[in-house]
């Protein structure tokens, strides 16, 4: 049976579930065998570093770069990514061609017998390597202690079953996804933990110029999850684009209306700048845009610098 499409992505094991999602929607979609879709695994950067924080060793760039490069050597037609690890900006000939509808947005907070953030112990350690977590971890609580937890969900999920910290953070979406929610002890409101731009989302990278594969990918775009994530990443881009400032947000469509909320921290969560917009579809990424112009203005340039 001849190959029809070559899809690329990582190898952990939310990746690999995600991978298949997309190719059973366009299998579905296209009355296609899903033998006719073949998964590639490649290992990337951000896979292989596991001793410091991405923001250290080059930002978000380094779960995508070796991914992209396969697609623009053609060696795959398609890659699949997690929304938010995707920098703002992509390299040239390559655009996100689609965006899958839109898992559950929200943290979920692991720590074995604890029921929320507010009832972990004075001076407990949570383990992440998110900054956007971090930051707002401190903000709540600023006596919480953070280490850095770095390896995929199961990994995490050992290292506190082992003590290794008393709590940590996963999205809901990737929980979900794997089949183990069960480990959750609590899931944070939206409202007082803002989610990563893109958390939840699962997207589909391809070349601008291959309009036989862009035009099989259009059939499973979601287009409210898509607005929504230009949005996103038109809030994303005016501000940082890396991972090195921690930077929140959420756009969703209600109707005709888009809404959104944005935030910026400081990494140790003592100073935070919150701004939101609401307004017709047809605008949403300009207001994507004033909002990160408004954040950016308000927390003046030593805020995205340390100084």
């Amino acid at each position: 049976m001849s190959i029809l499409l070559r899809l690329g992505t990582r190898g952990s094991p939310l990746a690999l579930v995600q991978a298949r999602e997309t190719r059973a929607l366009l299998a579905r979609a296209h009355g296609i065998a899903p033998e006719r879709l073949e998964i590639r695994v490649i290992r990337t950067s951000g896979d292989m570093i596991q001793d410091r924080a991405l923001s250290e060793a080059g930002g978000k760039g380094l779960f995508t770069k070796e991914i992209e490069r396969a697609l623009i050597d053609g060696e795959i037609d398609l890659a699949v990514h997690s929304a938010k690890d995707m920098p703002t900006l992509l390299p040239d000939g390559l655009v996100l061609s689609a965006f899958l509808e839109r898992e559950d947005v929200r943290d979920a907070l692991i720590a074995p017998g604890v029921a929320s953030i507010e009832a972990l112990p004075h001076g407990a350690v949570v383990g992440t390597a998110a900054l956007r977590r971090q930051a707002m971890l401190k903000r709540l609580r600023p006596d919480l202690e953070t280490m850095l937890f770095r390896g995929n969900v199961e990994t995490r999920l050992r290292k506190i079953a082992e003590g290794q910290a008393d709590a940590t953070l996963l999205a809901v979406a990737g929980l979900k996804r794997l089949g183990m929610l069960d480990h959750a002890s609590a899931i944070l409101s939206e409202e007082s933990f803002l989610p990563a731009l893109g958390q939840g989302a699962i997207c589909i990278e391809t070349r601008a110029d291959d309009a036989a594969t862009n035009r099989l990918v259009g059939a499973i775009d979601h287009a409210d999850t898509h607005l929504a994530l230009r949005m996103e990443r038109a809030f994303l881009a005016v501000l940082d684009g890396s991972c090195r400032t921690p930077i929140a947000g959420h756009a969703r469509i209600e109707g005709g209306t888009v809404r959104f909320r944005g935030l910026i921290l400081k990494p140790d969560g003592s100073e935070a700048h919150e701004t939101a917009r609401s307004g017709p579809l047809a605008e949403a990424e300009a207001l994507g845009r004033s909002a990160g112009e408004e954040l950016r203005t308000r927390g003046g340039p030593g805020f995205f610098t340390g100084t």
